[in-house]
């Protein structure tokens, strides 16, 4: 199937690992020019290079901690100087800090959630859609934990809702201009980052690397991790122009583990 993608602009916040990674080389697949973000220089160069060579599209990449105000523009001033515009936004950040009420003392804490998981996708969405022309895709990677939240995530709990609040309320604003927006809720993946810290706990546990693994499958009806490749296809899919009239939704890919109805 063509999604009409070829030639299209996509810029890709931590493009150079996990499922972020995974949305790059899905919208590259399909003919898709890259600006990629991310905040170590050496990894997020080696991608970049990596997705130019295999798929032969125009790949720029710039070091860039996506909370920053200067980071933010610096950014997309060199994006649009090198492609003339910007058609498609993946908001994609790491989660704040993980744990519990005991755990979350400071009021810093809150506000780099605050940064991290809804101020990153308004600032970013804000600056990007003055340079869409007619036509744009806005995607969100969430959460589950907007739909269920997830025992010791406290701070993600709290603050991701938001990007769905926000997300509904700029649809209706983009939708008549062609700009779609709409939020992919992950569940449990297999990505570095989760063999990183399965191989961690192995290690500290004297267990092999494969049982802790085995443990993350609890509650998944598919019984199994997801493949990041299979995220980066429903970015592609809801970046098409098949989906035009798909917007202000969420779409849960999580081998089945919510159990929430809506």
């Amino acid at each position: 199937m063509d999604f009409g993608l070829v030639g299209k602009v996509a810029a890709v916040l931590g493009g150079s690992r996990g499922l972020g990674r995974a949305c790059a080389a899905s919208l590259a697949r399909e003919g898709c020019s890259l600006a990629l973000a991310g905040r170590d220089g050496a990894p997020l160069r080696a991608e970049a290079a990596g997705l130019a060579e295999l798929h032969r599209v125009p790949v720029f990449c710039r070091p860039c901690d996506v909370t920053r105000d200067d980071d933010r523009e610096e950014f997309l001033r060199e994006a649009v100087v090198r492609f003339g515009q910007v058609d498609i936004l993946i908001n994609n950040c790491g989660g704040p800090k993980p744990g519990g009420l005991k755990d979350v003392q400071l009021p810093g804490d809150w506000r780099d959630a605050l940064d991290r998981s809804f101020l990153q996708v308004v600032n970013w969405t804000q600056a990007v859609v003055p340079l869409m022309r007619g036509w744009g895709r806005i995607v969100n990677i969430v959460s589950t934990s907007v739909k269920q939240s997830i025992d010791g995530l406290l701070l993600s709990n709290t603050t991701r809702p938001g990007v769905i609040g926000f997300s509904k309320s700029a649809s209706r604003e983009l939708a008549r201009r062609g700009i779609t927006i709409n939020s992919i809720l992950p569940g449990r993946f297999r990505t570095d980052r989760t063999d990183a810290l399965a191989r961690t706990r192995a290690d500290r546990e004297h267990v092999p690397l494969e049982a802790v693994l085995q443990e993350r499958l609890q509650g998944i009806p598919a019984g199994r991790l997801g493949d990041p490749e299979e995220l980066g296809a429903l970015v592609a899919f809801l970046c098409s122009r098949q989906a035009a009239y798909i917007t202000g939704t969420t779409v849960t890919i999580d081998g089945g583990m919510t159990r929430a109805l809506l």
